[in-house]
């Protein structure tokens, strides 16, 4: 397990210095240390403008359920999570990369979905929509977007 999580922090350091761009890691094959997962699932660095639109609209979403100072221009921001301000000081990159990819390994009781979780899922079915999906279940959120939000997210300092 460490030998894994040396390779992908020697993968971020090569990325950092302008090495060449790693695949992407696929849901089923995300390490966690701890929740954590050290390297970047898409092999690319977060883009920060990117992760706030992410955080508003789409697949992410993220402010129907936290608040966020630094997007207060968006209207209707939630009170069930926690605030994210000052994310960046109450968890590291590797910290919130795990909890974003599937917040059950941090929180087990938390009503935040897995945004990168293909398998496992319980209600999934007619039982429940009526309208079963076909075929294998999509991430909610890609290895490139989680990336993102990450990066956004790592702007949140307290003040």
């Amino acid at each position: 397990m460490k030998l894994l999580v040396a390779i992908a922090a020697a993968t971020a350091t090569v990325l950092a210095a302008g090495g060449s761009v790693a695949a992407e890691v696929k849901p089923m094959d995300v390490v966690y240390e701890d929740g954590a997962i050290a390297g970047s699932l898409s092999g690319a660095a977060g883009d920060v403008e990117s992760g706030a639109q992410i955080m508003n609209k789409g697949a992410g979403n993220c402010i129907a359920c936290h608040q966020v100072t630094a997007l207060n221009h968006l209207p209707f921001h939630g009170e069930i999570g926690p605030t994210l301000d000052g994310a960046a000081d109450r968890w590291t990159e590797a910290e919130l990369r795990g909890i974003i990819a599937n917040a059950k390994n941090w929180f087990p009781d938390t009503m935040m979905p897995a945004f990168y979780k293909t398998d496992g899922f319980i209600r999934l079915g007619n039982a429940y929509t009526g309208k079963a999906h076909e075929g294998d279940v999509a991430p909610l959120l890609t290895a490139q977007q989680i990336e993102d939000v990450v990066a956004f997210l790592m702007t949140l300092k307290e003040e």
